[in-house]
């Protein structure tokens, strides 16, 4: 075909694509995932509204630089805070799109059933979003969701932090290795454990099951929420020993103290 004609057809094309989805904005106006009141803007990428966005998150996190745990602004530029002396974390940093306050609790809850996967990905978004910043300036390799034991999986019937991981690969244009981690043994639900008793429930617990060079790699990780950090410095531990130079986590929200 004509190099002129092929460069005419690719603009209809893309005319008649436009066109379809404005036709359907029109007909079906675009949602919150959350609220599932009506985003005025229809071509709000995240799929969230304004109201909700809002009531999420703060628009700067002031948060420790290598636990992600909230402090005081002027505290900023120390490199640990209280929280994450003892036990000594082997990540290098966390960034939290917000604390774990009832709404944001109430996401994280709804995500984890396998029909709340388009509220996973529109949270993932809106953390590539309002983070873009920090997580791009961490310039990280790839991109690994912690693996969640096939059985439990299989009930659940999706991984909450593997959506969240897949659309901060495609929001950083960096690689997505879900399979590089597996989970070996079921372990007990973080959540009902005292703090010390988290570090032994998950340790041992997590493996390497892929061959991709890990020698001097950077490595994004992503979870849903993070309280002690018990799970993602487990993790963090056996990537350093594989070669990874540096480890930072991604989560959702950053829980502490009684949440």
């Amino acid at each position: 075909m004509d190099p002129d004609m092929t460069g005419l057809a690719v603009r209809v094309g893309s005319s008649l694509a436009n066109f379809a989805a404005g036709a359907l904005n029109l007909l079906f106006p675009p949602r919150c995932t959350f609220c599932n009141n009506e985003i005025s803007d229809p071509n709000n990428p995240i799929l969230l509204c304004p109201e909700c966005c809002r009531r999420f998150v703060p628009e700067k996190w002031f948060g420790c630089r290598h636990c992600g745990g909230v402090i005081l602004e002027e505290a900023q530029d120390a490199d640990h805070c209280s929280m994450c002396r003892n036990p000594p974390l082997r990540f290098d940093t966390v960034v939290p799109l917000g604390g774990y306050h009832s709404i944001l609790r109430d996401v994280i809850l709804r995500m984890k059933q396998s029909q709340q996967a388009h509220l996973a990905v529109a949270m993932g978004r809106l953390l590539a979003h309002r983070r873009y910043s920090e997580l791009s300036g961490l310039r990280a390799d790839m991109v690994v969701p912690i693996p969640m034991y096939w059985s439990r999986r299989f009930q659940r019937g999706s991984n909450s932090p593997e959506l969240l991981a897949h659309c901060l690969s495609r929001e950083l244009d960096v690689p997505v290795h879900s399979r590089l981690l597996a989970r070996t043994r079921n372990t007990l639900p973080q959540s009902g454990l005292p703090p010390k008793q988290r570090f032994r429930n998950v340790r041992g617990a997590f493996r390497i099951c892929s061959h991709h060079p890990l020698q001097g790699a950077r490595v994004l990780l992503v979870d849903d929420v993070l309280t002690t950090g018990a799970t993602s410095s487990e993790v963090a531990k056996i990537l350093k020993k594989a070669g990874a130079s540096m480890v930072a986590v991604a989560v959702i929200a950053r829980a502490q103290g009684g949440e």
